[in-house]
């Protein structure tokens, strides 16, 4: 990444344009970043990534760069958003005061970030996976997969429960990255399963296994969109705000 001008491209595709929703990706690189790096982009590296790794600092980098720029396509407004606490990122209000939405994603070289209105939207998540081996996928079932989940990805060859292995487990964080904001508390993997899914389509469905709060308990469905991209899956997830 020592180009410091990183090609970044908006788009909704293969997904349905939604206006009230700005993505926005760059492909980048991992190697080591200098000062004038941060100091070209005007971002600063957080003092909790002071001992991280190239590959992390790069990442993270890669990741605010986008989300300013989908900020600034939806707001108007150049700003980069902080880490919280809970290492999430803190996304500002618009100039109006209404909250902003937004998740951040990076995978290999590639990043990725969407931002919308709370007004529109209660919450956004979006996340991409390698698709894993089917090796890791196996290994990995046990810890991503509900009991039905296995059951319904029954009679599957290898490469395909690992594609499907992927696919869960990028859905699953994708529906964790939209929802933690509002519920205020960490939940796993067992917290909800994948009920449908149509590769056509793009489209999948999760539900709900655990009571977070009063408002998202169980037996709770979501709906989730998917593609698949260099090797890769790539979801989003977004919780339309109630019709007022």
């Amino acid at each position: 990444m020592h180009d410091p001008n990183f090609t970044l491209i908006e788009h909704f595709a293969p997904w349905p344009r939604q206006p009230s929703l700005r993505m926005v990706s760059t492909r980048f690189d991992h190697a080591p970043l200098s000062p004038q790096d941060w100091l070209r982009q005007g971002i600063t590296l957080p003092s909790s990534l002071n001992k991280a790794s190239h590959k992390r600092r790069a990442e993270f980098l890669a990741g605010r760069v986008c989300a300013r720029h989908a900020l600034l396509l939806l707001t108007g407004q150049e700003y980069v958003p902080n880490i919280g606490q809970d290492r999430a990122p803190l996304w500002p209000p618009d100039h109006q005061g209404n909250a902003i939405v937004g998740s951040i994603t990076h995978s290999d070289n590639w990043a990725a970030a969407i931002v919308g209105s709370q007004q529109q939207f209660l919450g956004v998540g979006i996340d991409t996976e390698r698709y894993l081996s089917n090796e890791d996928g196996q290994k990995l079932a046990g810890t991503l997969l509900t009991t039905n989940e296995r059951e319904r990805l029954n009679g599957l060859t290898a490469e395909q429960f690992a594609l499907m292995v992927t696919l869960i487990f990028s859905l699953k964080e994708s529906l964790f990255k939209a929802l933690y904001p509002l519920v205020g508390k960490r939940f796993y993997f067992e917290s909800a399963e994948l009920v449908a899914w149509d590769f056509t389509l793009g489209t999948a469905r999760l539900r709900l296994l655990r009571n977070l709060d009063h408002k998202w308990v169980i037996g709770r469905e979501f709906n989730a969109q998917f593609c698949q991209l260099d090797g890769h899956f790539m979801t989003l997830l977004a919780i339309a705000a109630p019709a007022k």
